[in-house]
């Protein structure tokens, strides 16, 4: 099993979301994060005192996908991510050792 992390503009997630689900994934998850990309807007931008510099807006995705599918989750996410830009955002790919569903079940 694999885990693929995404960092993507904020204005590209649901269709990245989008696409993942017509292929019939369903491990996704969405996380609210600030990042360094380059900011396509100066709405996706803010200052941030901790750093001392400007931060974008980010949509951290995660995906859980067998070994055979990651592929093709690559593949939808570069598509549906694109902006335009050159810095349109990073996809890491990293092995999951075990999954463990949580169940009701003694």
């Amino acid at each position: 099993m694999k885990q693929i992390k995404a960092f993507v503009h904020r204005g590209r997630v649901a269709d990245i979301v989008h696409g993942l689900r017509e292929a019939g994934f369903t491990r996704i998850g969405l996380i609210d994060v600030k990042g360094l990309l380059h900011a396509l807007s100066a709405r996706e931008q803010e200052y941030s005192v901790e750093l001392g510099e400007q931060v974008t807006s980010e949509i951290q995705i995660e995906l859980f996908c067998e070994d055979d599918q990651v592929d093709t989750a690559v593949a939808l996410m570069r598509q549906h991510g694109r902006t335009g830009k050159r810095d349109a955002g990073w996809i890491y790919v990293s092995n999951v050792d075990a999954a463990f569903p949580i169940d009701s079940r003694d």
